[in-house]
């Protein structure tokens, strides 16, 4: 069984290590602590204008990596470990995927599938699209867009039993998945209304945008030039089925022309193992229509997986940003030992050794370091619970728009903290081999 350590051993690992390092230097090499640390508090104005550069870096970071650790956890928490999903040969994602609906009828059937208490198959049969909707708000001279996402279902309930959904208020569609427009209504459309089950998260975000307001049940908006009604809200804002909207797999296919196939079928299977066997066999020995079966947990763990290059960028961006505060504590500390050097030449008259002035220094940057870094790592916590919304692509090409909460954990304020350190010790170390190589004699001229 793998061991893991608590998460707070993430930020107190780094910490500790520091402070030890710095105690046994002190203790061992009888470094002027004392002569620093009333520098510091002499220069003042130096210390807090240099400080306040690791802040907006490290801040910046600790904000930047809450955001994809956000989406890190939306991926991780949408999938069912019992859950099967599956896909047309070779596809990689639903929205390229197209399953005949009469080659997939007995997918349901298969081994290993779980039953609910009226003993149906636990199946979801879904349609899934992703479109560009103008929405009745005006960006300029131009109808303003959203992207939004919609997946159409046969059996609502048997849907959310199988994707762990459930209604905060209001009630599933109707089985015939429509309702004649109300009088009060302006008749723009011989259609009737669509009715839709609509996420949380998209709920507060689309209502805010059309109405100043969350959507509640009765509300309508529009989608592909259909009117929608909003018949219920369902819980789960953090999972990626929170920013979706639900309607009848009957009216979605005939809105974006997806009539005759279905985007993916998911199963729930008796357990999280009897899921991995059922998807290895489906994706081998299912012969009516080649399919591409995984575990959902897979599945989504490709989105997460795209999701590394954000993080990259991330460190990338930081990086360049942590080699300007770099510059800048070198840039400091080298002033500061041109306007020290007697005092450098006293402390090695006083019989501290070179190695003992290189600590002192590279002490006083670390210390200018955690303080900024620290100020960073707080400013950079108020991020944690913010709710925020992207766009994100999958390894498969495809797109979704998610609502999540940013996330600072334990490992985001250890990247912050780590990043400290390394910028205070890479911006001391140039300066404090320069006070190291000064001669006393010549210090005091």
């Amino acid at each position: 069984m793998k061991y893991e350590l608590p998460s707070w051993l993430s930020v107190v690992a780094p910490v500790a290590v520091a402070a030890v390092i710095v105690g046994i230097l002190l203790l061992a090499g009888k470094v002027p602590l004392v002569y620093n640390l009333r520098n510091l508090v002499v220069r003042w104005k130096t210390t807090i204008l240099t400080a306040l550069a690791f802040t907006v870096v490290v801040a910046l970071l600790v904000f930047m990596h809450a955001f994809a650790s956000g989406i890190t956890r939306l991926s991780e928490r949408s999938g069912q470990p019992a859950n099967v999903i599956c896909l047309s040969d070779g596809a990689t994602d639903e929205l390229f995927s197209n399953l005949p609906l009469s080659e997939t009828s007995d997918l349901a059937r298969q081994e290993g599938v779980a039953r609910d208490a009226e003993d149906r198959p636990l199946c979801s049969r879904e349609v899934y699209v992703f479109i560009n909707q103008p929405l009745a708000v005006m960006q300029g001279d131009r109808p303003k867009h959203r992207f939004l996402q919609i997946r159409g279902v046969e059996e609502p309930d048997l849907s959310a039993a199988v994707h762990g959904m459930q209604l905060a208020e209001g009630e599933w569609f109707s089985t015939a998945g429509v309702r004649g427009p109300s009088a009060d209504v302006e008749q723009r459309s011989v259609h009737a209304q669509v009715e839709v089950v609509i996420g949380e998260g998209l709920s507060r975000d689309l209502g805010m945008e059309l109405q100043g307001r969350p959507f509640a049940v009765e509300d309508t908006f529009d989608v592909a030039e259909r009117q929608c009604l909003v018949v219920g809200i369902m819980r789960g804002a953090d999972t990626t089925f929170g920013s979706e909207i639900w309607a009848k797999r009957q009216k979605v296919g005939e809105m974006f022309n997806k009539e005759n196939i279905y985007t993916s079928i998911v199963l729930r299977a008796t357990s999280p193992a009897v899921a991995i066997e059922l998807a290895e066999r489906l994706s081998r020995e299912y012969k009516k229509s080649a399919v591409t079966a995984m575990t959902e947990p897979e599945y989504f763990k490709m989105m997460a997986d795209a999701n590394k290059q954000l993080l990259g960028s991330i460190y990338m961006v930081a990086g360049i940003m942590a080699l300007g505060g770099v510059f800048g504590v070198m840039n400091t500390m080298f002033a500061t030992i041109r306007q020290r050097t007697t005092d450098i030449g006293v402390l090695r008259l006083l019989g501290f050794a070179r190695w003992q002035v290189l600590v002192s220094f590279l002490i006083e940057s670390l210390l200018i370091a955690a303080l900024g870094g620290l100020l960073g790592c707080a400013l950079g916590y108020l991020a944690d619970g913010w709710d925020t919304q992207s766009v994100v692509g999958t390894t498969g090409g495809g797109m979704k728009r998610v609502t999540f909460t940013m996330l600072v954990d334990a490992n985001t304020l250890a990247a912050g903290v780590m990043f400290t350190l390394v910028m205070g010790l890479l911006g001391g170390m140039l300066p404090a081999v320069s006070a190291m190589r000064l001669k006393p004699l010549e210090s005091l001229r």
